[in-house]
């Protein structure tokens, strides 16, 4: 993707999940499993849902997870994969229409927020969400790590749109929260010409006191 049109505005992504099948593999996030999967189950708000992985491995492993999502195509896709996963995860998960850009989640909510490859370009997303932390919960926020603009990876050239887990810190008033993960996590991927490469994922967790 490098149009910033694409990126950042709901109609191009309804097109794209416009069609029968999905975009994305369905499968949750690595840096998801990698940071959560201990963590004991409560109410979790997932910001910029796309088609659901995240939401659907935390609903099956006993989390209330709201979805949240600018484009209404995918969250009409995603209650109807809920209902097929069952009644369990039907009642666990709900969906949610908002721009992440503009909209202000319920202070205080949830005990995790996550959110990932949602690409501000101005911190103020990044202060939303974790004011929608409740006390004792955590705030996850995975981004592609500038360092792939280096890359043969094919990412946007919007370097405002990039951030690493440091510069998320310092954008956020962190008094009172721990920081657990601070890190560019590398893994493998291929590239659009089927190239295998490296790529990191910025990752950034913190718990709120």
């Amino acid at each position: 993707m490098t149009d910033h049109h694409v990126w950042f505005e709901a109609p191009a992504w309804e097109e794209r999940y416009g069609g029968a099948d999905r975009i994305f593999s369905g499968n949750v996030n690595p840096q998801l499993v990698t940071e959560v999967e201990g963590l004991e189950p409560g109410s979790a708000l997932d910001a910029g849902c796309g088609e659901g992985g995240d939401v659907f491995w935390l609903a099956a492993r006993g989390w209330r997870v709201t979805g949240a999502d600018f484009s209404r195509v995918v969250l009409e896709k995603n209650e109807a994969w809920a209902a097929e996963l069952g009644e369990d995860i039907a009642t666990r998960t709900e969906w949610v229409h908002a721009d992440l850009r503009s909209w202000q989640p319920p202070r205080g909510q949830y005990d995790l927020v996550t959110s990932h490859f949602v690409h501000p370009t101005e911190p103020e997303p990044f202060r939303r969400l974790a004011s929608a932390v409740a006390p004792g919960g955590q705030l996850l926020i995975v981004l592609h790590s500038p360092l792939d603009l280096a890359t043969t990876m094919g990412r946007p050239d919007l370097p405002d749109a990039f951030w690493t887990a440091e510069e998320i810190a310092d954008c956020l008033d962190l008094t009172g929260w721990e920081v657990i993960t601070s890190a560019a996590r590398p893994r493998p991927a291929k590239d659009p010409e089927g190239h295998d490469i490296t790529i990191h994922d910025t990752v950034f967790r913190a718990r709120r006191s």
